[in-house]
C-alpha cells in the first residue's frame, strides 16, 4: 500500500513537473505602441569609490595644487620645503611650495607623490608632466628641477630636467617615457639647482587622456550607449553640510584655478583605509556636458535644493538648510545653469562656456533638483526654484524626487507632492535584494498614465554573499540577471517609464566604499561586470516602440520563471525580444509574430553563468560575457532559452 501511494505521488509530481516545464508561447505584435524614449537607458556618475579624482578623471598627482587641509597630504618631502600663499599663481587655490638647497652637496630637497594608491604607468606610453614654476629669487642663473618616474621597487623608469629661468609663474612642461609598466609606481621632483624654485599645481596625465579623462573608462561608457547620463550626485549634490555641497560654479573656468571641495563622501569612508577623500573638481561640469556629448548622452546635471544631507542632520536644525526666504542664490545657481549650458556667446554663463572651448550650446533639456530629500522641507523648495525656471526656461524639463525608498510614507508623500507641483519627472531609487526585482517585474504596470513621468535615477540588486573575498563579489551574476528580468517591465511600460540608471557607476579595488558598482578599476584597468553587460545590452536594443509581448493575453512577468518584452526598432527595421530565464533548467519559448516567415535569419545574444555567484573582476578577469550567434527561424520558431541566462534576438 505505501508503495502504491509512493507510486501515485511519483506520478503526481511528473505530472506537475511536466507541467511546469510546459512549453511557452509568445504573441508578438506588429504595432508600433508607445515610443522608447532616446533616454530610456543610461548611466549615473557620482564621485564615491574614487570615481573622480584617482578614476575618471586621469590626473595621477595627488592634491597637485596644495589645498587639502594640510598642505602636504599625499606627498612626501625631504630637505628642505615649504609651503607659502605669498603671491601665489592662482587666487582661489593659493597654496604653493618652494624647494631650496638642503645645504649640503650630499642632500637633496624634494617631493614624491604616489598618487592614488601608486601612479599606474605604461611602458610604450607618454606621460606629460607640467607644473607652474618661478624662480624663487634672482641670482642670474636658472633653477632646475629633475623629475623622475619610479616604479615599485624605486627604480627610476623615466626621467627629465626642466629649466626655470623668470620669477614671473610660467608653466613648464615635460614628456616622460616609462620604460615598465608597473601599477603603484610614484613621481618624484628633485631641486636640481642652487638656486630656489617655488611650484604649484604639480601634474601628470597620460597622453591619452580624453579632455583630462580616462581613455579606458570613457570607452566603458561609450559602449553602453547611454541615452542620459545623470551628474555629479547623489549625496555629494548635498554636502555633509551646505559648505561641502557640490557648487558647479566652482567647477569650471581654469582647472588650476578651481577651489577644492571636501567630498561629502569623506565623512562615510566604510574602510577608513583613505580617509582623505576631496574633490579637485579637476572633473567639472564642463567636463561632463563634454562626456555626455561624447557619449551620445542628454545630460542631467542635479544641483542643491538648499537641504544638507537629510541623513547627516536634523530637519528640526535651522543651521543645517537653507530658509526658504534665503533661496535665491541657489535659484540663481540652477538659472546660471541653463545659461552655461545653453545660452548665447553674448550672456555671461554662455561667453564663459565658449571661452573654455565650446561656442555651440550644449542642448539643455532637463535639470533636477534636489536629489534624495523627503518630507513637507523639500516641496516647499522646490516650488520655489520651479516657479522661476518655469517662468525663465520653460522648455526645460524639471525632475523631481520621491526620496530614498522605494514605498511607504514618505514615498507616497514624495509622490503626491510632485503631481500637486507639476514636475515632469519623478527621481525613485531602490538598492534591493535579487528577489525584489524579480517580484517587481510589474511595478509600473499599474502606474497612472497620466501626471509625472518616472526616472527610474538609482537601482542595483544587491546580494546577501557572506564569504566575499574581493570587492567586486557583490556584482554576480544573480543580480545581474535579476536586473536584467526588472528591465523587461521597465520596457514594457516605457509610457511611464522614460529613463533608467544603474547606480553607483564606478569603484576602484583599492578605495571603495559602496558596492555593488558598474564598472570596477584598478590603476591599469577596468574591468566591466555581468551588470554592465545587461545595460549594455539594453541600452544597444533599445528599439524605438514599446511591442506587445504576451502569452494567453498577458505579459510573462516572472510565471515559470520566464521574463519577457519586446520592442520594434523601425530604424533598423526589425523587432527585438528580450527573455530571462532565471530557472535551474532550459525553457522552450514559441515565438509566433505576423508576417514571420521559414528561413529567416536572427541575431541571439545569450548572457548566462551556471554559477549564480560569478563575477567579472581586475584581478581574475571575466567569467561573464555574452555569445553572439546567428540563428535560422522558423515562421513560429520555438527557441531553447537555457538556464539562468538572459537572451536579446533580434528578428
Amino acid at each position: 500500500m505505501n508503495n502504491f501511494k509512493s507510486f501515485l505521488l511519483s506520478g503526481a509530481l511528473m505530472i506537475a513537473s511536466q507541467s511546469m516545464m510546459a512549453q511557452h508561447t509568445v504573441e508578438i505584435g506588429n504595432k508600433a505602441g508607445a515610443p522608447i524614449q532616446s533616454t530610456m537607458y543610461g548611466i549615473f556618475f557620482e564621485d564615491i569609490n574614487f570615481g573622480a579624482d584617482g578614476g575618471l578623471y586621469a590626473e595621477l598627482v595627488e592634491n597637485r595644487s596644495f589645498e587639502f587641509p594640510n598642505s602636504l597630504m599625499g606627498w612626501e618631502t625631504f630637505g628642505n620645503v615649504e609651503v607659502s600663499t605669498f603671491h601665489p599663481a592662482f587666487d582661489r587655490c593659493p597654496h604653493f611650495v618652494t624647494l631650496r638647497t638642503a645645504g649640503h652637496r650630499e642632500k637633496r630637497t624634494g617631493l614624491g607623490n604616489s598618487g592614488f594608491f601608486g601612479m599606474g604607468l605604461k611602458e610604450g606610453l607618454a606621460y606629460e608632466f607640467s607644473v607652474y614654476a618661478r624662480q624663487n629669487e634672482l641670482h642670474g642663473q636658472p633653477s632646475r628641477i629633475r623629475v623622475e618616474l619610479l616604479g615599485e621597487n624605486n627604480e627610476v623608469i623615466a626621467s627629465e630636467k626642466i629649466s626655470i629661468e623668470t620669477n614671473k609663474w610660467a608653466r613648464h612642461t615635460a614628456t616622460l617615457h616609462p620604460s615598465k609598466t608597473v601599477a603603484k609606481g610614484k613621481m618624484r621632483i628633485f631641486l636640481d639647482s642652487k638656486e630656489a624654485v617655488d611650484l604649484d599645481h604639480v601634474s601628470l596625465f597620460p597622453e591619452d587622456n580624453w579632455h583630462g579623462l580616462r581613455a579606458d573608462l570613457v570607452k566603458d561608457l561609450e559602449d553602453l550607449h547611454p541615452g542620459i547620463f545623470r551628474f555629479p550626485g547623489g549625496c555629494i549634490v548635498e554636502g555633509a553640510d551646505l559648505e561641502t555641497r557640490y557648487q558647479w560654479k566652482n567647477s569650471v573656468g581654469r582647472p588650476e584655478n578651481r577651489p577644492l571641495n571636501e567630498n561629502r563622501w569623506n565623512t562615510c569612508f566604510a574602510h577608513r583605509l583613505y580617509p582623505n577623500y576631496f574633490q579637485s573638481y579637476g572633473l567639472g561640469f564642463y567636463e561632463y556636458f563634454l562626456l555626455a556629448e561624447k557619449i551620445g548622452a542628454e545630460p542631467l546635471p542635479v544641483l542643491s535644493v538648499g537641504l544638507a544631507c537629510q541623513y547627516q542632520n536634523d530637519d528640526n536644525d535651522k543651521n543645517a538648510h537653507v530658509a526658504v526666504d534665503d533661496l535665491q542664490p541657489y535659484i540663481d545657481d540652477a538659472l546660471d545653469l541653463v545659461e552655461f549650458a545653453n545660452g548665447a556667446v553674448t550672456t555671461k554663463w554662455g561667453a564663459l562656456r565658449a571661452e573654455m572651448g565650446h561656442p555651440a550650446p550644449f542642448n539643455l533639456k532637463q535639470i533636477a533638483i534636489g536629489n534624495e530629500q523627503w518630507g513637507p522641507m523639500y516641496p516647499e523648495r522646490l516650488e520655489k526654484f520651479m516657479e522661476q525656471l518655469r517662468k525663465k526656461y520653460p522648455e526645460i524639463k524639471i525632475c523631481g524626487s520621491s526620496g530614498p525608498s522605494s514605498d511607504g510614507k514618505d514615498f507616497d508623500y514624495g509622490w503626491q507632492e510632485m503631481r500637486r507641483l507639476g514636475v515632469d519627472l519623478v527621481d525613485e531609487h531602490y538598492y534591493k535584494e535579487p528577489d525584489w526585482f524579480l517580484k517587481n517585474a510589474g511595478r509600473y504596470d499599474d502606474y497612472p498614465r497620466t501626471g509625472p513621468k518616472v526616472f527610474a535615477g538609482e537601482y542595483a540588486a544587491h546580494t546577501k554573499n557572506h564569504d566575499k573575498v574581493l570587492p567586486t563579489d557583490m556584482n554576480t551574476f544573480e543580480a545581474a540577471l535579476s536586473e536584467a528580468a526588472f528591465m523587461t517591465g521597465l520596457e514594457r511600460n516605457a509610457d511611464v517609464v522614460l529613463q533608467a540608471t544603474y547606480a553607483p557607476l564606478f569603484a576602484h579595488v583599492d578605495g571603495w566604499q559602496w558596492r555593488p558598482d558598474l564598472i570596477w578599476f584598478d590603476n591599469l584597468k577596468s574591468v566591466r561586470t555581468p551588470n554592465w553587460y545587461v545595460q549594455m545590452l539594453y541600452g544597444t536594443n533599445a528599439g524605438t516602440n514599446m511591442v506587445s509581448a504576451l502569452e494567453n493575453g498577458k505579459p510573462l512577468e516572472g510565471e515559470d520563471g520566464l521574463y519577457v518584452s519586446a520592442v520594434m526598432d523601425k530604424n533598423a527595421g526589425c523587432t527585438i525580444v528580450k527573455i530571462v530565464n532565471v530557472n535551474d533548467a532550459a525553457r522552450d519559448v514559441t515565438l509566433k509574430m505576423k508576417g514571420m516567415k521559414d528561413g529567416k535569419e536572427a541575431k541571439m545574444t545569450t548572457l548566462h553563468s551556471d554559477d549564480a555567484r560569478a563575477t567579472n573582476s581586475p584581478q581574475k578577469g571575466y567569467s561573464v560575457q555574452p555569445e553572439e550567434k546567428t540563428v535560422t527561424l522558423t515562421a513560429q520558431p520555438t527557441l531553447s532559452i537555457p538556464a539562468k541566462s538572459f537572451v536579446v534576438v533580434r528578428l
